[in-house]
């Protein structure tokens, strides 16, 4: 008699042990059945469920179907069309490649395979009760293959009592079925649940699956997404801005037109989104990546859902690139509007987002009375008064005055007003298709454009055009810096000194030339551009400062932490006087950022009003 204690498992026993890895609930059953029967070239595909899945699973397609060997093999573990040698695993394109899924699920189940190729006369049809025992039969089917997968974990009780309620187990079976249908917008699917047919999505395109999948108006809630290159390519749509959701579980990423979860391109996305975003918001998206198969390894998770790239920071930054681009072609300025509530209270609202056209200044976006109406704030009538305030009470000074007219006023120059053609005519064929600009309190820029009014905040117009400019500083490496006629010599505290000395090659990027002494003694011999003489202390101290709140409490990269701090504190004030030609120039440039309509801080840069307010305002409707 032996002693030995240590046994070999038999398979069908190892087979349930490893099945826990791939078949963890029905919804495991129907991405693997699913997947398969897209592999096998599949333009129609059926998937029927009863009680949620667990006493039937069924998907049924019209692809290549199997022969009888072949019907026989696929039940066996590691049994694969997919590669023959390890190097395969580095270019697989079809989603499953294991080998593991029908040996597992038939471990765990009571499985029937009905299958007919296409030259086929009679199809092939494959019984496995889950104890091992296989029963083989010949017979008409149709062509293409049928899996149902009955009763599943009815030998492995314990597991069976995990599964949650049929409501729970169904919702996971839906994600699932919508995932894989919008990754494959020109595949006809149906799922059928009970014997009612519950999704029906015809063959499409993308935009058209995403339409199937969503809703029929889901295009006036996104922003196309679309950058082709040779090395990575990138199309789908995300939200926008106004259609931001409190659900971290709407976002859809697809990697060589598989769903996966990664947590770099997530973040992508959402830092290209800046700080549009609140507290609890995400972005709405469903996002296509394409890169070579060898830059990635899906072969991390069972389920394949995990990937890591070879280079996080490349996928990274042209994400983040492309989703930017991507909503900087879309007007992202509150307009307000007139609506009638259903108490009759008329209020002020901001209207949704809409395309703008590259280069256009002449209004963004033109008017279109068809807009969506989608509502993001309401402003009451006090609110409105507010505003229009300090322009009456502008009026009253100036018509107060001694002077015979309220705009004759001409040494001011606040307001930009075009001589007549006799007197000016070059002058006049400059501006003759440019707004005017007009400095409220030296704090906003008033712009005519085609539907009314553009309000621009100066300082926070300035900060979004110096945050951008020091972003590309410091990726670049390439500083512009302005040496001080007389260097200044300042002393900070110990920990402000060990600061700035950590941050000196960042400093350095952006166009600072700072000496180290002793004692915590620090020589300003250089800095950017854009500071003005005699403040260069004063802003680095203050630059320091909001480096620190930032990093203590949004907890900031180094650079975009650095570049929003620069921007704050470097930019022209409220009250800062600025010429017309200052004004145009500064307009210019933030029409020429990626987002000129929120400042680094969140806070919004542009306001428009329409002349159907200005309308209402004046008793003309």
């Amino acid at each position: 008699m032996s002693n030995t204690k240590i046994k070999i498992l038999p398979e069908f026993i190892t087979n349930k042990i490893a099945a826990g890895e791939v078949v963890q609930r029905p919804e495991s059953v129907v991405k693997e059945l699913l997947e398969n029967a897209i592999d096998a070239g599949g333009k129609n595909i059926d998937l029927y469920i009863k009680q949620a899945g667990k006493s039937l699973i069924q998907v049924v397609d019209d692809g290549i179907g199997m022969t009888e060997e072949d019907a026989l093999m696929c039940i066996h573990k590691h049994a694969t069309s997919k590669i023959s040698q390890f190097e395969d695993i580095e270019n697989v394109l079809t989603f499953g490649f294991r080998g593991e899924a029908l040996s597992s699920i038939s471990s765990v189940s009571q499985l029937e395979i009905k299958t007919e190729t296409k030259d086929q006369e009679l199809g092939t049809l494959i019984k496995v009760d889950g104890g091992g025992e296989v029963i083989k039969e010949k017979g008409a089917f149709a062509k293409g293959t049928s899996i149902a997968v009955k009763n599943l974990f009815f030998n492995t009780p314990a597991r069976r009592n995990f599964l949650k309620s049929n409501a729970t187990e169904l919702k996971h079976v839906i994600d699932t079925f919508k995932k894989i249908s919008l990754s494959q917008p020109s595949i006809h699917f149906r799922f059928i649940t009970d014997d009612e047919i519950i999704f029906d999505y015809s063959e499409t395109d993308l935009k058209g699956r995403i339409r199937q999948v969503f809703a029929d108006n889901i295009d006036d809630a996104v922003v196309d997404v679309k950058e082709m290159t040779d090395y990575i390519s990138l199309h789908g749509v995300a939200a926008k801005p106004s259609y931001l959701i409190k659900s971290k579980g709407d976002q859809y990423l697809f990697i060589n037109k598989r769903f996966v979860i990664s947590k770099t391109v997530n973040h992508a996305v959402f830092t290209a989104y800046e700080n549009i975003l609140e507290k609890g918001d995400y972005p709405f998206f469903v996002l296509f990546l394409e890169l070579d198969p060898k830059k990635i390894d899906i072969n991390v998770h069972p389920q394949k859902l995990e990937v890591k790239f070879e280079d996080d920071k490349e996928i990274y930054s042209f994400v983040q690139a492309v989703i930017k681009k991507s909503l900087g072609s879309y007007d992202l300025t509150p307009s307000l509007t007139f609506h009638n509530s259903t108490e009759d209270k008329e209020k002020l609202r901001l209207v949704s987002f809409q395309k703008s056209e590259k280069n256009d200044f002449s209004d963004r976006p033109s008017y279109n009375s068809e807009r969506s109406r989608k509502e993001v704030q309401s402003f009451t009538d006090d609110d409105l008064d507010l505003l229009f305030s300090s322009i009456n009470e502008e009026i009253k000074t100036n018509i107060n005055a001694e002077s015979p007219h309220p705009f004759e006023n001409k040494t001011e120059k606040e307001i930009y007003h075009e001589k007549s053609s006799h007197q000016h005519e070059e002058k006049q064929d400059v501006h003759e298709h440019t707004p005017f600009l007009v400095s409220l309190h030296n704090k906003y820029i008033l712009a005519q454009i085609k539907s009314g009014l553009m309000i621009i905040d100066q300082h926070i117009a300035h900060e979004r055009i110096l945050y951008e400019k020091a972003l590309n500083s410091l990726s670049v490496g390439l500083p512009f810096s302005q040496s001080l006629l007389f260097p200044e010599t300042i002393s900070v505290d110990p920990s402000d000194y060990e600061l700035l000395k950590e941050l000196n090659n960042y400093l350095t990027k952006l166009g600072f030339e700072l000496k180290f002494l002793t004692k915590q003694r620090i020589i300003i011999n250089g800095v950017p551009s854009d500071i003005k003489n005699g403040t260069e202390k004063e802003i680095l101290f203050e630059i320091l400062e909001e480096y620190k709140e930032n990093q203590r409490d949004k907890k900031m990269d180094i650079n975009h932490n650095l570049a929003a701090s620069y921007s704050c504190k470097a930019a022209i004030k409220a009250g800062d006087k600025l010429s017309e030609k200052e004004m145009r120039v500064l307009v210019d440039q933030l029409f020429a950022t990626s987002m000129p309509y929120v400042c680094p801080h969140g806070r919004p840069i542009i306001i428009k009003l329409t002349l159907d307010e200005f309308d209402r305002r004046f008793g003309r409707t």
